[in-house]
């Protein structure tokens, strides 16, 4: 499948304005982009509040139906990607966007394999203009107030190699995707710009993201989109309370592992022999959210589970709670994919196959498939809050237990496997899924 080229030319308009002058229109337009997502955040609330009243925008209703869709993707994945032993971790949004940016220049068979597969079911320029929009609220967040968030995308593609003008405007435009053009034919240098740029975008979280032997010289385009987020806890663990205490492994086999400790006001819910509870980060923006079964080896039923209706089930039942009594361990992890198996078996079959794969809106032929869609992705939790990055790279080649009183707090003793998620509170998409099955791994 072919290299993206994309040549992006970046032209500072200073026609008689002096710098003052730029520098005011730039604030001004900054502050009116701002308004127009504050005004957009504010109807999703009342859209997601009230889903049958009609939303004032289409941009909202297709927000809602762009971040719907990225969740089912991500528990359709999660499914997939659970079977492998031990904690898990990935970031469902880079995986998706990276395909997104992909699937603009799909056509036929395999445009709608993608689709199936992603949970698309609106026409192409709507899909991206929302994916633009969802990335901005990704990006949005003050770091003054305790998140930040970085998103990039990139292209890479083989020198003097041409693109649909088409596919590079989408890319360009609603995605940030610049093109930069290097030489395959020199694979170690190649591979190394691309690892240095997604380590540099991720402060330095994911390294060696594109595996030696993965760029060929026949390799076209690279596509990669990396994401980085920090987020303190709105109300930290004090170090003082974490305490090594037994996790338990299951039913038999016990650790000993850090234990945090708070006492406080949280979102919990308990439904269905599951424990739920939501932990803002900052402004309250984006939160953790984790799933606990109640049984301690009751990590496999909760998964199977694991639904997008479940999901929002489960959500519903959350409520405030004056008091709950938390204990969360410290965690840290990363996991590494070649996913091009498990997107090939949740139904993108011709996108991986020379002789069927159709990415003519790439390069106008049919000669581009995907070779390798490779992701990367790592998290810190401690008391202070959470860091967590990740990185998507699709390479693109040429065809050839503790009991209580019942008016005491509730418990949320997080000392056994659970589920976490970081989302985004204000779209309600996943930005980041996984599995704590031993956090001393």
């Amino acid at each position: 499948m072919r290299a993206w080229t994309i040549c992006i030319l970046f032209t500072v308009f200073c026609f008689g304005c002096n710098q003052s002058e730029e520098a005011r229109k730039k604030e001004a337009e900054a502050k009116e982009a701002e308004a127009h997502l504050k005004w957009i955040e504010l109807a999703l609330q009342n859209y997601h509040s009230n889903p049958d009243d009609r939303p004032p925008l289409n941009i909202v209703a297709d927000l809602s139906e762009i971040a719907d869709g990225s969740n089912q993707f991500a528990l359709d994945l999660y499914q997939q990607l659970q079977t492998k032993e031990g904690n898990l971790f990935f970031s469902p949004s880079s995986i998706s966007t990276a395909l997104a940016m992909t699937y603009a220049g799909a056509a036929g068979e395999t445009e709608a394999e993608m689709a199936n597969t992603l949970h698309i079911q609106m026409p192409n320029e709507r899909l991206h203009e929302g994916m633009k929009t969802l990335q901005d609220f990704w990006r949005s967040p003050d770091p003054s107030k305790g998140i930040k968030l970085n998103l990039a995308n990139r292209l890479w593609g083989k020198e003097s190699f041409e693109f649909q003008p088409d596919f590079l405007r989408v890319t360009r435009d609603q995605y940030d995707a610049e093109l930069a053009q290097l030489n395959f034919a020199q694979r170690e240098n190649a591979r190394q710009t691309i690892n240095d740029w997604v380590e540099d975008q991720t402060e330095n979280k994911i390294t060696d993201l594109i595996p030696k032997g993965a760029i060929t010289s026949d390799t076209r385009l690279v596509l990669t989109n990396a994401v980085y987020f920090y987020g303190t806890w709105r109300d930290p663990f004090k170090e003082r309370l974490t305490k090594v205490e037994d996790f338990h492994l299951t039913a038999t086999d016990t650790i000993k592992a850090p234990l945090m400790h708070r006492v406080d006001e949280f979102q919990y819910g308990d439904v269905d022999d599951i424990q739920i509870l939501e932990l803002p980060y900052g402004d309250g923006s984006l939160s953790m959210v984790v799933l606990l079964p109640k049984e301690v080896d009751g990590l496999a039923d909760l998964e199977a589970k694991l639904s997008s209706p479940n999901l929002q089930r489960w959500m519903a039942s959350v409520r405030d709670e004056d008091e709950v009594r938390v204990f969360l361990p410290k965690f840290k992890t990363t996991s590494q994919f070649e996913m091009s198996s498990t997107l090939e078996t949740m139904g993108m079959k011709s996108a991986f196959d020379p002789d069927a794969a159709d990415f003519s809106g790439m390069t106008g032929g049919r000669d581009l498939f995907i070779s390798a869609v490779i992701h990367k992705a790592f998290v810190d939790v401690n008391e202070q809050g959470t860091e967590a990055a990740a990185a998507t790279g699709i390479v693109m080649k040429l065809a050839a237990a503790m009991e209580e009183e019942p008016k005491q707090p509730p418990v949320f003793r997080a000392d056994h496997p659970f589920v976490f998620m970081i989302r985004d509170n204000r779209t309600q998409a996943i930005m980041f899924l996984g599995r704590v099955s031993n956090p001393l791994e």
